[in-house]
């Protein structure tokens, strides 16, 4: 981990969705660590920061991606990169998934570019476990990953809101039928909070462990700001999440709820 930027060059621009790009860069992991599936870096436009979920980790190329969606300023600026262009990242932070599983039957479930996180785990514990995902998407141009995650040896199954690919309907509605089907021994779940509050209800009740990588407003992404606070418990999304087990998720009475904006005022 680092606390300072480091400058590094856009090595590789891949284009996943009309609205998401991922962006690959050399990292030293020697020096600065290997980072864990769900941790997070701080990128550096040179003018903001924002923490974007890393989505590929090469340790034998000492490459790192981060995969970013087209919503706003900061994001739109990051798109229009190049390959040769320089951006700043700091990290990696925070806590990610568990990777010490050997032989268990994994269900993995990204909405969106929550499928960034979702993919680095994926990657982790194919070798070792037998893993079914669920690719979910409001349509089928914007689903991620799926050729990869194939070619990787995982079951993928997609799922679009329009029903233009895969199961039509939301995750929540399709994970009904995987649990109905097949016992599951961890689940990992990112993507909007309305999708993982949903799944969360439908796990709970299944008496599965599971983990979920939550999304707040970060500054500092060390712990020091407390802008990424949740109630009522005061962990830091930074520090001691993003990624949080299903029993820890069950003390924090905002998720699903709410959440604070820029100013600390509940959106």
């Amino acid at each position: 981990m680092m606390d300072s930027s480091e400058v590094v060059k856009i090595k590789d621009v891949i284009y996943e969705t009309p609205t998401i790009k991922t962006i690959i860069f050399d990292w030293d992991m020697d020096r600065y660590g290997v980072p864990n599936p769900g941790e997070f870096v701080m990128v550096w436009n040179f003018e903001n920061e924002k923490p974007m979920s890393i989505s590929e980790i090469d340790v034998s190329n000492n490459q790192l991606a981060i995969t970013v969606k087209d919503v706003g300023e900061f994001t739109h600026q990051i798109h229009g990169l190049k390959v040769g262009d320089e951006i700043g990242i700091r990290g990696s932070y925070g806590k990610g998934f568990s990777t010490d599983l050997e032989d268990k039957n994994i269900l993995a479930i990204g909405g969106g570019v929550g499928m960034a996180p979702i993919y680095s785990v994926v990657e982790n514990l194919i070798f070792n476990n037998d893993i079914d995902v669920i690719s979910a998407a409001v349509t089928s141009s914007e689903l991620l990953f799926e050729g990869k995650l194939k070619e990787l040896g995982a079951d993928v199954f997609t799922c679009t809101d329009d029903g233009s690919r895969g199961f039509k309907g939301f995750a929540t509605d399709y994970s009904r039928e995987f649990f109905d089907k097949k016992s599951y021994d961890m689940v990992f779940v990112c993507g909007p909070e309305i999708m993982m509050k949903g799944l969360y209800d439908i796990i709970q009740k299944e008496n599965v462990a599971a983990e979920f990588s939550l999304e707040r407003y970060m500054k500092c992404a060390l712990g020091i700001c407390g802008q990424c606070c949740v109630d009522p418990t005061g962990w830091r999304i930074c520090v001691e999440g993003p990624v949080f087990n299903i029993e820890l998720l069950s003390m924090i009475d905002e998720f699903g709820c709410y959440k604070r904006d820029a100013s600390g005022i509940k959106k």
